[in-house]
């Protein structure tokens, strides 16, 4: 503790500020590290939860006592807890999936319950009851279900029920099979509810159209990928490019059309009608006996005889009528374009040099028609496919090695923020620690020389065989110290008187190390 007094007392001003600041700067190194490893890893336990789910799971978390911290929207907890802490939670139905399900109806009793609050209750609770399965689907992170039930009571006319689901979902579309199976869904939950009755609503993308229905960028999407997919076959993949625009319907059509044509009869009925008439005139001659007579021939008398036949046939006929109604849906193509752009081929100069050239003709009208083909290209409704052929311009060295991630977007940023603050300590601690063994001490130090002609005249005074006490400086305290150690005289052949010593401390090394201390302990004590 002297010694440091000593010093302190002995430095300048200048050098006890950098003392100080350099012992300052190492305490907050050492206790910023020590904090940063005593605190515990951190992990996120849930995000994106609405207010009142995060309100509720925060509370649990406060009452298990694990460290927890808020950034934003996320909750993050220690990380050896997390997993655990999650079951607990999902334990207590924590965070909500949704709505209010049938539980609501177990604190409803007969009593002050009205028919009209009971059904109100019953469809709250439903619409529970389909939100919580619709948050089954894995990009679906929220979900509402308004169900729209007319009250069928009285004399009223019964209407039919209608449902609408809004979604909020990861980043993820809904798909349409997604949407129909929704619809589904909620229609077959709801009695006398259609499927069609349901509409699907996404947050950010607005309705989402099912199978039946149209959807004009989904369909452009599946043509551009068979496109796409038939021109790699032959061209590579990235090395042909597709644009396709479809302009199609969006709103629906009724025509109804009734034509008459005048050259051509239409029989409506047909009446035959035949009649027949016939008649005879006699005239009788005068009476006589005989007339009386029963086998008497009747006198006769003159006769006549008529008959006639009509035959009467009707036909209506009436002029041709053709009726006919076209119903057009959305969704039906109006016209079609196609722009594709193939990449050229390569081809080697006479001067070594490779070049792209654009493809020849002939291939790019076979391209064409299979183009055509896989669009259902149909000239007289004015659709276009242009097909060319153009060297693509290739990326430079420069962005290409942009593109590739480093080292640095693997690392987490807490994580590359220790091992700076370990590194630039570990770098000051050793300039600290190593700076006093750096510097070297000059040749002709005061006390270097004086050490070496001690320790000569100390080498002198043994090998003549003089007594140590009669050497001056320090062999004479080296001589006080250890009065009874006896040099054996070594060979004079050596002028060195350094070499000498050091032959002597190799062959007395418990002698040497004597007269070492008595040397050192004898400068301190001058010093």
């Amino acid at each position: 503790m002297l010694k440091l007094q000593d010093y302190w007392r002995e430095r300048s001003a200048k050098q006890k500020a950098i003392l100080a600041a350099a012992f300052l700067f190492t305490f907050a190194a050492i206790a910023g590290l020590s904090w940063m490893a005593s605190r515990p890893g951190m992990a996120l336990l849930y995000s994106g939860l609405d207010p009142q789910q995060s309100g509720a799971v925060m509370a649990a978390v406060e009452k298990s006592g694990v460290p927890y911290e808020i950034r934003g929207d996320t909750i993050w907890v220690e990380e050896g807890q997390r997993d655990a802490l999650r079951m607990a939670l999902a334990g207590e139905g924590l965070p909500s999936a949704g709505g209010t399900g049938y539980e609501i109806l177990d604190g409803m009793s007969g009593f002050g319950t009205t028919s009209q609050m009971f059904d109100a209750a019953y469809w709250r609770a439903k619409e529970g009851e389909l939100a919580r399965t619709i948050l089954a689907l894995p990009n679906v992170r929220s979900a509402r279900v308004h169900l729209a039930v007319p009250n069928g009571r009285g004399y009223r006319r019964e209407a039919e029920a209608t449902a609408s689901v809004t979604l909020t979902t990861d980043g993820t579309p809904i798909t349409r099979s997604q949407a129909k199976a929704l619809k589904f869904l909620v229609s077959s939950g709801v009695p006398g509810m259609s499927a069609d009755r349901v509409a699907v609503i996404d947050s950010e993308r607005g309705v989402v159209s099912s199978g039946e229905e149209f959807a004009g960028e989904d369909r452009e999407a599946d043509m551009k990928h068979n496109v796409e997919r038939i021109l790699a076959a032959h061209v590579g993949n990235g090395n042909a490019i597709v644009e396709l625009h479809l302009d199609v319907v969006n709103e629906s059509e009724l025509l109804t059309e009734q034509r008459y044509d005048p050259q051509q009869r239409a029989l409506i009925s047909q009446e035959s009608e035949e009649t027949a008439d016939q008649s005879t005139n006699a005239q009788q001659g005068a009476v006589t006996a005989a007339s009386n007579l029963p086998e008497g021939q009747d006198s006769g008398g003159d006769q006549s005889k008529s008959s006639r036949s009509e035959t009467r046939q009707r036909s209506n006929f009436e002029v041709s009528k053709v009726t006919r109604e076209v119903t057009r849906q959305p969704g039906t193509t109006r016209r079609l374009t196609v722009a594709v752009l193939v990449n050229g081929v390569p081809r080697t100069e006479a001067t070594g040099e490779t070049t792209l050239v654009p493809r020849e003709e002939a291939e790019l009208q076979a391209l064409r028609e299979l183009v055509a083909s896989a669009v259902g290209f149909d000239e007289s409704r004015g659709d276009a496919i242009t097909v060319k052929s153009l060297p693509f311009a290739s990326l430079s060295e420069a962005g290409t090695l942009a593109s590739q991630g480093g080292l640095l977007s693997k690392l987490d940023l807490n994580g590359f923020i220790r091992i700076l603050l370990v590194g630039f300590f570990a770098l000051a601690l050793a300039a600290f620690l190593l700076r006093p063994l750096l510097r070297g001490r000059p040749a002709g130090h005061p006390a270097l020389a004086a050490l070496d002609q001690s320790g000569a005249t100390g080498v002198k005074a043994i090998e003549a065989g003089k007594p140590v006490a009669e050497t001056a400086g320090p062999v004479m305290a080296v001589a006080e110290i250890v009065p009874e150690i006896d040099f054996t005289p070594v060979s004079a052949g050596s002028g060195d008187p350094v070499g000498r010593l050091k032959e002597l401390m190799k062959s007395r090394k418990d002698e040497s190390l004597q007269i070492l201390s008595g040397w050192i302990e004898k400068r301190e004590d001058a010093l």
